[in-house]
């Protein structure tokens, strides 16, 4: 058996018993390695309990659907669990996060990220980001062109003209090398081969995701390379905080640390122009329902199709790790609170989700997630006033971001 494996086994049993502990109401009772997987499950007392538990319980034979190989390369599912009992699966192809359970306001767990049961669905699904670790380049390149230094790169183009998110197999698609480094951190790794969908530079990247004790999720970015290219990474996670599948979520409230955002073209490209989000729908600076504005008559959100926006966080670069956004789901009062050294945070409002199945086959309905992505701007390539992403041979690209979850009762 591998390291990983064992780390597996070990979360499983413990989770198991931690999450019967909880549905018995006996808070001060601990878990214990006795405790079995295949143990029977009593009866919840509610709906979202009994999910709860079937969840841990169930991990074996999820992990099951999850199980194959793609190019060459094996794929799992790992677990991640704290001493709270907040959960967080990952499966390495396209490094995702598949299920991520947080206590609401009742105590039950919710699943919190729109995903699939099994690993067919995120290959065959129509929205290709779901949960994954994103890049090269996370956002837009215009016409999937950039230059560096006078020589002109040619990117895949897989958005109209443009290209996004790494291109056609980008990051979201491969196959990363994993290690459970422990029940609470996974580490993942890829070499990006030099002129991989169109970018120079054999580019080393490592993501370690981290479920800390105070119900947070940390992600760590690193990256070397070889030749002078250019790097933005984040993860795609899909969100609803009354959980997965539930309905719209333009009734949550968000708020937005950023006085100002990037507008776009007719294509999403960012113009050059850093606006002013006063006296427009782009103002979060106080907590405001997501569908407030949303349909209002307004150009921006005609480009978008919506929210689909970067917003220019009010921080500096170089700035210690602050909180930039906070979110509240209306019915289950669970709050996520991103906190970033990062200079934007790219906001989509799920426009693009159509109402196909999901886990359980529920239907992911238009607006029914969000996405909050903690990045440089989009097009920072072509845009010489935008932050730079380039990357120089002998650096080392490094970067972090935390989410952290609790509850507004």
């Amino acid at each position: 058996m591998t390291q990983a494996n064992n780390y597996l086994t070990k979360a499983i049993l413990s989770t198991s018993f931690f999450l019967l502990a909880i549905t018995a109401c006996s808070p001060s009772d601990k878990g214990s390695d006795k405790q079995t997987a295949s143990a029977p499950a009593p009866q919840a007392s509610a709906d979202t309990e009994s999910r709860a538990i079937a969840s841990a319980l169930d991990f074996a034979a999820a992990r099951k659907n999850f199980q194959t190989q793609i190019d060459g390369k094996d794929v799992d599912l790992y677990l991640l669990k704290n001493a709270k009992g907040m959960l967080m699966t990952v499966t390495n192809y396209g490094g995702r996060i598949a299920h991520l359970f947080v206590p609401d306001k009742n105590g039950n767990m919710v699943d919190v990220v729109l995903g699939f049961d099994g690993i067919d669905g995120f290959i065959s699904s129509a929205e290709p980001y779901f949960g994954a670790s994103i890049g090269r380049y996370g956002n837009r390149i215009a016409k999937g062109k950039f230059s560096i230094d006078g020589t002109e790169y040619t990117l895949a183009t897989n958005n109209g003209e443009n290209h996004l998110h790494g291109g056609k197999k980008g990051f979201q698609y491969v196959v990363w090398d994993a290690k459970q480094v422990s029940d609470q951190k996974l580490e993942l790794s890829y070499l990006s081969k030099d002129m991989e969908e169109g970018y120079p530079g054999n580019l080393q990247v490592k993501v370690t995701m981290s479920l800390l004790d105070d119900n947070a999720v940390r992600f760590d970015y690193s990256a070397t390379t070889d030749k002078k290219t250019v790097v933005n990474l984040t993860n795609h996670a899909f969100f609803n905080l009354n959980g997965e599948g539930s309905g719209t979520i333009n009734d949550h409230l968000l708020m937005v640390k950023a006085d100002r955002y990037t507008p776009i073209d007719a294509t999403l490209i960012p113009t050059g122009e850093l606006a002013p989000v006063k006296d427009t729908p782009f103002d979060f600076t106080q907590p405001t329902a997501i569908g407030l504005r949303v349909n209002e008559e307004n150009e921006q959100l005609k480009n978008g199709f919506g929210y689909d926006h970067n917003f220019v966080l009010n921080r500096k670069m170089g700035d210690d790790l602050s909180v930039v956004a906070r979110v509240v789901g209306d019915k289950t009062g669970i709050a996520m609170t991103i906190e970033t050294i990062e200079p934007g945070l790219q906001f989509y409002g799920g426009n693009f989700l159509n109402g196909a199945p999901g886990k359980g086959a529920k239907p992911y309905q238009y607006r029914s997630a969000f996405c909050l992505e903690t990045q440089h701007f989009p097009d920072s390539p072509n845009q010489p006033d935008f932050p730079s992403t380039i990357l120089e041979p002998g650096d080392e690209y490094s970067t972090y971001s935390i989410y952290s979850f609790s509850v507004d009762k």
